[in-house]
């Protein structure tokens, strides 16, 4: 396979990415601790900035707390692609549209003027919240459940395959046997019941009052129960395959992609030398 070696990053450059991009150095986990200190500090900004009785008292001290988060992480943005070999790509990444998003509101409430406005600029102000999505990228479990997730997939649709498959038959059955004077009165009904009991959930809005229908219920009861642990157990197996493999927090200076071998070379998703 050929190899892309990219263009060589000047040597603060290459530091830079090795304190904000990774987390095997003490200066790289003194980074990330301190993002995500920020982050959830900012997130509990947005929270009480919520908050009615908040807002009226202590509206001006959070609005200032917002933007100074804002300057910080426009910094912290602006780091980011000056420390990676090809910056659109970064910005074009999942977490790269995450960290515009993550100060864009704030700026563009400047752009909406007016009282009659106000509701857009909330709107702007309530996307803030997807600052939360950036701390992701600092937990290193969630590479082995993403990992897990996505190994897993193929099982799990099967699985809700199948689970359709029996819902259609149980609401089908229970409206061929109950009907209308249960409350059965077109199969899509039935379909919710089915939906409800099989998931365990019981409203007891909608039941089966004969015989034939209790039992039909009791068989999905059943049914229900033993159902719950299979994707469980599907899940937990490809949990245990993904924790076993030694990733790193290295991230490409190319693509900016995690989730590579300890002993790693090259970037296994764009092959650039790392």
């Amino acid at each position: 396979m050929e190899r892309h070696h990219g263009r060589k990053l000047a040597p603060w450059r290459e530091h830079l990415h090795e304190v904000i991009f990774e987390a095997d150095t003490p200066a790289g986990k003194l980074f990330d601790v301190t993002l995500l200190v920020l982050i959830c500090v900012s997130v509990l900004a947005v929270i009480l900035d919520s908050v009615a009785g908040v807002k009226a008292r202590y509206g001006a001290i959070l609005q200032a707390v917002e933007w100074i988060f804002t300057i910080l992480f426009t910094a912290e943005y602006i780091l980011r692609l000056l420390c990676v070999r090809r910056p659109l790509n970064y910005a074009r990444s999942f977490l790269g549209v995450v960290d515009l998003l993550a100060i864009a509101p704030t700026y563009l409430s400047l752009l909406v003027p007016g009282t009659q406005t106000l509701l857009v600029i909330r709107a702007f102000r309530l996307l803030r919240v997807f600052r939360i999505f950036k701390v992701a990228a600092y937990v290193q479990e969630l590479s082995a459940l993403t990992r897990a997730v996505r190994a897993s997939g193929a099982k799990i649709t099967v699985f809700l395959f199948t689970i359709v498959v029996l819902v259609l038959i149980l609401g089908t059955a229970m409206y061929v046997i109950e009907g209308p004077t249960s409350g059965f009165d077109n199969i899509p009904r039935g379909i919710y019941w089915a939906v409800v009991t099989i998931t365990t959930v019981g409203y007891g809005d909608l039941a089966p009052r004969s015989v034939l229908g209790q039992a039909v219920a009791a068989m999905a009861m059943v049914i229900g129960y033993s159902l719950i642990i299979i994707p469980t157990g599907i899940f937990s197996a490809e949990l245990v395959r993904a924790t076993r493999k030694s990733i790193t927090t290295q991230g490409c200076p190319e693509c900016t992609r995690e989730g590579h071998d300890a002993d790693a070379v090259f970037c296994k998703h764009c092959g650039a030398r790392m």
